[in-house]
């Protein structure tokens, strides 16, 4: 852990404010607030853990919109499925610069490279799609156009963007491990087995260097399980997290025991699980539904788990201005709000998720709801 020294040096030379002004900061105030407008982000450094802000996330973040012909061919087989997939969204880098702090990529398996050619894609994605390593895309012989190509490009965009904005909030990143066909008679993915999890893993690290990611030994340390060590508190202070990346798998039971093997929890692991919450590796559970899941989301967040939820899905919430889930999941508590309307799309009307008062991340409303003062916890 950091020293109150250390983080102290660590804003200095982050910020712009002024010396005389951090030598008085108060780090065992109450609040930011109290702590002073000048030595805020200090005490939110030293005093709040990663599980301790409320972020908003995209869903599929990758995606593009789908090529007009194919949707429509979709739409003629499967109408409500056709509009479940029509949205986009802008490039990771620009979905970051406007605050997105938690991201979505489907990942599909391709160890021989090849497997998943589409000649409608610009020349570079032909190529990387020819190679070997994991490809991302929604589904794989219809929704398939993603802003970046393969995996590990996608990988190096978040981890440039991170190096050069170095007191960010912890970003998280989820990733869902596909292997289903797209439709009758599409290419059958590969199957994700214990080797393609250990590839995973080896293709994280190969971008993200040990001291940026948050892994689930960090969070376990000394606990005898990772969810004895959540439920204890033992997530990293704000200020150890900044400038870092943790990352999710969101899967079935049968591929989290696969990803798992016969670890207690997830000793050795890149990603944390959608795992069950008595399990020994909870630390982070998917509740996608903020309205019939409130109480459980809740619950978990005050238990001390990490949570994802989502404010819309399948465009339905968008093409109604039906703002009901997204106010639930705003003011559930879930860390991590997910959408696909950081902005409206014109064609449904104004619909749009973000926090108030436009924050990048603020106080999680069940855990540190005034701790903040509605001061910036990110410039």
């Amino acid at each position: 852990m950091k020293t109150t020294l250390q983080l102290l040096v660590a804003l200095t030379v982050a910020s712009a404010f002024a010396a005389p002004a951090l030598a008085a900061c108060d780090l065992e105030a109450p609040d930011a607030r109290a702590a002073g407008a000048n030595c805020a982000q200090a005490w939110m450094d030293a005093n709040l853990r990663l599980n301790d802000l409320q972020v908003i996330g995209t869903h599929n973040s990758y995606k593009l919109p789908t090529w007009p012909r194919l949707l429509a061919a979709h739409r003629e087989r499967d109408p409500q499925g056709a509009d479940g997939i029509d949205y986009g969204h802008l490039p990771l880098r620009k979905q970051l610069e406007r605050g997105v702090r938690a991201l979505e990529l489907d990942v599909y398996h391709d160890q021989e490279g090849g497997r998943y050619r589409h000649d409608s894609l610009p020349r570079d994605q032909r190529a990387a799609l020819k190679r070997p390593g994991f490809k991302v895309m929604h589904l794989s012989d219809i929704d398939y156009r993603s802003s970046c190509q393969p995996f590990a490009e996608c990988l190096q965009i978040v981890r440039d963007w991170s190096r050069a904005h170095p007191r960010h909030v912890p970003l998280l990143i989820q990733i869902n491990a596909k292997d289903d066909p797209a439709a009758p008679g599409a290419v059958q993915p590969l199957r994700f087995d214990a080797a393609a999890f250990d590839a995973l893993d080896a293709e994280i690290r190969g971008v993200f260097p040990d001291e940026v990611l948050i892994v689930p030994d960090e969070v376990q340390g000394d606990f005898p399980s990772l969810r004895e060590a959540v439920l204890a508190g033992n997530w990293p202070r704000l200020g150890d997290a900044r400038g870092r990346v943790l990352f999710t798998l969101d899967e079935s039971t049968e591929k989290v025991a696969l990803y798992r093997g016969r670890r207690r929890a997830l000793e050795g692991r890149v990603l944390f699980v959608n795992a069950d919450a008595s399990s020994p590796a909870a630390a982070w559970l998917t509740r996608n539904e903020p309205v019939e899941q409130g109480e459980s989301i809740a619950g978990a967040v005050a238990a001390g788990f990490l949570v994802r939820t989502r404010a819309d899905a399948d465009t339905r919430e968008a093409r109604r201005n039906d703002t009901r889930r997204r106010d639930a999941a705003l003011a559930g508590g879930a860390q991590v709000v997910s959408t696909d309307y950081i902005e409206p799309d014109p064609r449904f009307g104004d619909y749009r998720v973000g926090l108030p008062g436009s924050a990048i991340a603020r106080c999680n409303p069940h855990r540190a709801a005034r701790r903040c003062g509605g001061l910036p916890i990110e410039e």
